[in-house]
C-alpha cells in the first residue's frame, strides 16, 4: 500500500489556466447561435467538463434547448446534428482558447511546489489535442509543463469516466491510484478523479462554479465577493470530491493531509 503521493493530474481550464473557465463557455454558445439557438450562460456551464462532442448532446437534451432547436429547424436535433455542432465548434474553440490562456493565479507556484515535493505532474482536459496545442505552448511560457498531457480525443470513455486519468497513471509510472490526485473545478472532472480510484480536490473560485473573469472577481466589492464564493461552494459541494479550494494556490496544506491519511492507512 502507498504511504505518500506519487502524482497530482490537474485540469486545464478553471484549474490551471482561464480563470472563470471563460473560453469553452463562448464557443458553445457561438456555435449554437449560428445554427439558429440562443443559449444561456448558465445552461451551457450545465455540462462543463465532459468531453466537448459529448456536452454539445447533453445541450441538446435540456428540454428548453431541443424545443427551441425543434422549433428553429422544424425537426428534433439528431446525431447528425450533434457531430455537425462538433465539427463546427472546433475552429471557434480553438480561437477562443487562444484568447483565454493566462495561467491562473498561483498555478506556477503550485507547479514549483510540486516539484519540490517530488511529485509527477499530469493533466486531463475535456479538449481534444488540436484545440490545445497553442495552450500549451502558451502555458510552457508561464512555466506550466506537465510531464504528461491526455486530450479528451486520445481517451475514449474520458470524463466522467476514468480514462484519461487511468492513462495519466500509466504513462508515469505511478504505482497506485490512491497515490494520485485529481485537481479539477467541475463535477465531472471530479467525477474522472473519483472512478479512477483517486484523491480529488474541486477548485471552486477560479473555474466554472464561479464563472467569472479574474477582472471581475478582483473589483468585487467584499460583500459581493462572499456572496458568490459561498454561492460556487453550493454548486460544487455536492460534486463528491475529498476536498474544496478557492484556487491551486491553496492546494499545498490539501497534499499535507492527504499523505497523513495515507500514512495511517486510508484510501480514496
Amino acid at each position: 500500500m502507498t504511504r505518500q503521493l506519487e502524482a497530482i493530474i490537474f485540469d486545464w481550464a478553471g484549474t490551471l489556466v482561464d480563470f472563470g473557465s471563460r473560453a469553452p463557455l463562448s464557443a458553445f454558445m457561438q456555435i449554437f447561435a449560428d445554427a439558429g439557438v440562443t443559449i444561456s450562460e448558465m445552461e451551457t456551464r450545465a455540462p462543463m467538463g465532459t468531453e466537448k462532442q459529448e456536452h454539445i448532446r447533453r445541450l441538446l437534451q435540456i428540454p428548453r434547448i431541443r424545443d427551441a432547436w425543434q422549433a428553429a429547424h422544424n425537426v428534433p436535433a439528431t446525431e447528425d446534428d450533434v457531430a455537425r455542432l462538433y465539427h463546427n465548434l472546433g475552429p471557434v474553440q480553438q480561437t477562443a482558447i487562444d484568447r483565454h490562456c493566462e495561467a491562473v493565479p498561483g498555478a506556477a507556484a503550485a507547479f514549483v511546489m510540486a516539484r519540490e515535493r517530488g511529485l509527477k505532474i499530469g493533466t486531463t482536459t475535456g479538449y481534444s489535442r488540436s484545440m490545445i496545442e497553442g495552450m500549451l505552448e502558451a502555458a510552457a511560457q508561464q512555466q506550466l509543463i506537465p510531464d504528461r498531457v491526455v486530450t479528451a480525443d486520445e481517451a475514449p470513455g474520458a470524463r466522467p469516466g476514468p480514462a484519461a486519468a487511468l492513462r495519466t497513471v500509466i504513462d508515469l509510472g505511478i504505482s497506485s491510484v490512491s497515490a494520485c490526485v485529481k485537481v479539477d473545478d467541475t463535477a465531472p472532472g471530479i467525477d474522472e478523479g473519483r472512478n479512477a480510484g483517486m484523491w480529488t480536490v474541486a477548485v471552486v473560485c477560479s473555474g466554472n462554479a464561479l464563472g467569472l473573469p479574474l477582472a471581475h472577481w478582483r473589483e468585487l466589492e467584499e460583500e459581493e465577493r462572499c456572496q458568490q464564493r459561498n454561492r460556487a461552494y453550493r454548486a460544487l459541494e455536492s460534486c463528491g470530491a475529498h476536498y474544496l479550494i478557492d484556487d491551486v494556490s491553496a492546494l499545498e496544506p490539501v497534499l499535507v493531509d492527504i499523505n497523513r491519511r495515507l500514512a495511517l492507512g486510508e484510501t480514496p
